[in-house]
């Protein structure tokens, strides 16, 4: 019996129309897997809606794709063949096939015993013989466009001898991809993070592709562009940043990590699944492939149970949401300065009664702000975006701020002393910031 076409009802974008040919892939069992795969891995300790997922979101970029190569070849004739449209459209769909359980934070050689990246192992999926999705796709494609789809997402600028241009990959992987035009309206909408959205729609038919091969902006998008830009600063610095979604990834990865090592000691049974995960230095594809979420959030009630300490502290908290570590309120904190006082706030820690090495927590934070020339959005006669609109420079100062988490019980006594070490060498900072 033939496959039909199929229509999803999204709640971001609506009607969603997936081909037969298309369908075939979604139903693979890895992809399937992005339905347990959350999105903003541990953002609902802030936002308690924040619980979708990479399926929905890898719908959406596909989706996406498939509005803006359509428009394209509305208002530009010839520039892009229904062939590459295709390919553009399935790298969308398939840009995040490789992402491990809670998504980026679970992506550090502190919790896999076979590490990779995510774009390295989601070939490792497409390219296998043994995955569903793999043949789904050669199936659907043949070996030939297979392989221009690979030296697309690698983003390669010709394969086989004919050319890939470059607005190709600036669908798939720019400042203006569809996969971030995606997640951000999506996780403004899940978390319920009232910041001003933007009109993708605006955004997607404001786009040309230029004699270079490379998008520009009409003119007229620059609002929706000025649009988008404020909507990704606000997303950064009140979700993605926000200081418990830091704190809670950290006990996540710290939780997993200890688990690791009494897991190697013979100090804990762990699953099937977080074997794999944990302890197998050879893991393949298919065991890859089979992790996902509820292995992790299986074993937390288990862990807050076990006698090791520290494993338990990590999985209470993630249990509980009581005891959180709380930051230290310093202004303009850098990673250098934390270089210089690190060592005094241990030591004042562990005098506390406390173990500096598990209950002192630092993370980074580095937004790399809108970059003009490394890759900017350019608008039609030929400057960057930055160059028209103030409110875009504006958002171009790249900042770096450090975290530094400590137990709530010393953390105002412990500021202040951190403030007064820090006061001689902030006023010659002053100026950086």
């Amino acid at each position: 019996m033939a496959m039909r076409d199929r229509v999803i009802r999204d709640e971001i974008h609506k009607d969603i129309l997936v081909p037969a040919r298309h369908a075939t892939i979604i139903d693979t069992k890895e992809f399937q897997r992005l339905r347990n795969i959350q999105q903003l891995s541990t953002c609902e300790y802030v936002f308690p809606a924040a619980n979708h997922n990479r399926f929905a979101h890898s719908l959406g970029a596909y989706h996406l794709a498939g509005q803006l190569t359509a428009s394209l070849q509305e208002v530009q004739p010839g520039i892009l063949s229904d062939e590459d449209a295709e390919l553009v459209q399935l790298a969308a769909l398939l840009h995040d096939i490789g992402h491990p359980p809670f998504s980026h934070v679970l992506e550090t050689p502190d919790v896999y015993a076979t590490y990779h990246s995510h774009e390295h192992w989601g070939r490792v999926l497409l390219e296998s013989s043994e995955t569903e999705v793999g043949a789904a796709v050669t199936n659907v494609l043949g070996e030939a466009r297979t392989e221009r789809l690979f030296a697309l997402m690698d983003g390669a600028s010709d394969h086989a001898g004919e050319a890939i241009p470059p607005f190709m990959k600036e669908i798939v992987s720019s400042q203006l991809d569809v996969d971030r035009m995606d997640y951000m309206v999506r996780d403004q909408a899940n978390t319920g993070a009232q910041i001003g959205g933007f009109d993708i729609a605006r955004v997607l038919r404001a786009l040309r592709v230029g004699d270079d091969g490379h998008f520009f902006v009409k003119s007229w998008g620059l609002p929706a562009i000025e649009a988008y830009l404020v909507t990704r600063y606000h997303m950064y610095h009140q979700v993605y940043f926000h200081k418990v979604n830091m704190l809670t990834q950290n006990y996540l990865v710290k939780m997993l990590s200890r688990a690791r090592a009494l897991a190697e000691k013979g100090q804990l049974t762990l699953s099937v699944a977080l074997q794999k995960m944990l302890l197998d230095k050879n893991l393949d594809a298919r065991g890859y492939a089979s992790l996902n979420d509820a292995h992790i959030r299986v074993a937390i009630p288990e862990w807050a149970e076990h006698e090791d300490e520290i494993l338990s502290n990590y999985a209470m908290k993630m249990m509980s949401r009581r005891g959180f570590h709380k930051s230290l309120r310093i202004e303009g904190l850098t990673t250098e300065m934390v270089g210089v006082v690190r060592d005094r706030i241990e030591a004042e820690v562990a005098e506390a009664g406390y173990d500096p090495a598990s209950e002192v927590i630092y993370a980074r934070i580095s937004k790399k702000g809108y970059k003009p020339y490394a890759q900017g959005i350019r608008i039609e006669d030929g400057g960057d975006a930055s160059e028209h609109s103030p409110l875009i420079r504006s958002l171009t100062q790249p900042n770096e701020r450090a975290l530094i988490f400590v137990p709530d019980a010393i953390r105002d006594g412990l500021e202040q002393r951190v403030r007064e070490w820090i006061k001689p060498s902030q006023s010659s900072l002053v100026h950086f910031e």
